[in-house]
């Protein structure tokens, strides 16, 4: 277990209250998982539970690199708009500028790459990941943007509606490398890695980083874990939809850097996290998401934020602009992460660090 010292001005008994919360969902012999709190600019929780690698027995800490699966999207989400915001290409371009080779033409035409970035493009995920499943094993982001390039059919009229979609991540990554002329996990740790001052985190390019990383399990059906990751789980290797590894840490000085405006202008970063406005919306559910981050409300509170899921890795990415709350948690094995987050609002709430309901 690695506890780091809580800030002089937080109450000393925020700390136990914490400590027993995560402690009901964590085990120290078990995958486990890191978790870090920041209110005003200071972190006043950071806690470290459980086993990086079942193997080598090696405990997580603060600084361990988890994969952080679907909260990916919003590093390659800003390398589209640092790319915007240079001029190099519009968010109103459509697919056919990218990708001419769509076997329908007129479909890669009506897409937009801020569809892709809002999850309202239409586009069907056509993979045949069950069929194909040693295929996908393997499979990068061009494997995997490319059974969309064959769709006849949209599933709604883009920008009217409103489905999650992986495939449409990878072909955003591919994007940026077509303007860059170069991969684009590089570009990402050029212009925000590197300006954030996350040194450690690090990007999957075919197989997951060899050393350094935690690994991913889950529970079989003999109570036993089962590593599930990079040569286990399907679409593991696609790294745009979920291909950054990185600890509570960095992802703090992620956050920080995002509020700070360190590698895009304060314009940009508020686009990023205003609900992207849709005139032809006919979903039942309202539009909540930003580019590419959720807007929702959760307790009464405002919330900007992304959940993460990939194999055996699982991570809850939470910022609250109106507490200045800050919340990260990263797992390696299955967790409850909504039910904890909830939990955690609870306590926070009575101990006065967020306003009551």
């Amino acid at each position: 277990m690695t506890v780091l010292p809580v800030s002089a001005q937080v109450d000393a008994s925020l700390t136990p209250s914490l400590d027993s919360l995560f402690g009901r969902f964590f085990k120290e012999n078990e995958p486990g998982g890191a978790v870090l709190i920041a209110r005003n600019d200071q972190i006043i929780y950071e806690k470290a539970l459980g086993i990086a690698d079942l193997n080598t027995k090696e405990s997580i800490t603060p600084k361990t690199l988890f994969n952080i699966g679907s909260i990916s999207k919003t590093f390659v989400a800003y390398g589209i708009l640092k790319l915007a915001a240079e001029k190099k290409l519009s968010l109103a371009d459509d697919l056919f500028r990218y990708f001419p080779d769509f076997t329908n033409a007129e479909i890669s035409k009506q897409v937009k790459l801020y569809h892709l970035l809002t999850h309202t493009s239409g586009l069907p995920d056509s993979r045949k990941i069950d069929e194909e499943r040693e295929f996908y094993l393997t499979a990068k982001d061009e494997e995997n943007f490319a059974p969309l390039k064959q769709t006849e059919h949209l599933e709604f009229v883009p920008g009217t509606s409103y489905k999650y979609s992986n495939p449409a991540f990878n072909g955003l990554a591919l994007v940026i490398e077509k303007i860059t002329s170069g991969k684009w996990q590089n570009y990402v740790v050029k212009n925000i890695f590197a300006p954030a001052g996350m040194k450690t985190s690090t990007i999957t390019d075919g197989p997951h980083p060899e050393n350094g990383v935690s690994h991913g399990y889950i529970l079989n059906e003999k109570n036993e874990f089962e590593e599930l990751d990079y040569g286990e789980e399907p679409t593991f290797a696609a790294a745009g939809n979920g291909g950054v590894w990185s600890s509570v840490e960095e992802l703090w000085l992620y956050e920080k850097a995002i509020q700070k405006n360190l590698f895009l202008s304060s314009e940009w970063i508020k686009k990023s996290r205003t609900v992207y406005s849709f005139p032809k919306w006919k979903d039942a559910m309202p539009s909540r998401l930003g580019l590419s981050w959720f807007l929702t409300k959760d307790n009464g509170l405002d919330m900007i934020g992304h959940t993460g899921s990939q194999g055996g890795f699982i991570s809850d990415y939470v910022w609250l602009p109106g507490e200045k709350v800050f919340y990260v948690l990263l797992c390696n094995v299955p967790k409850p992460i909504k039910e904890i987050r909830a939990q955690l609002f609870e306590v926070l709430e009575r101990q006065k660090f967020l306003r009551s309901k």
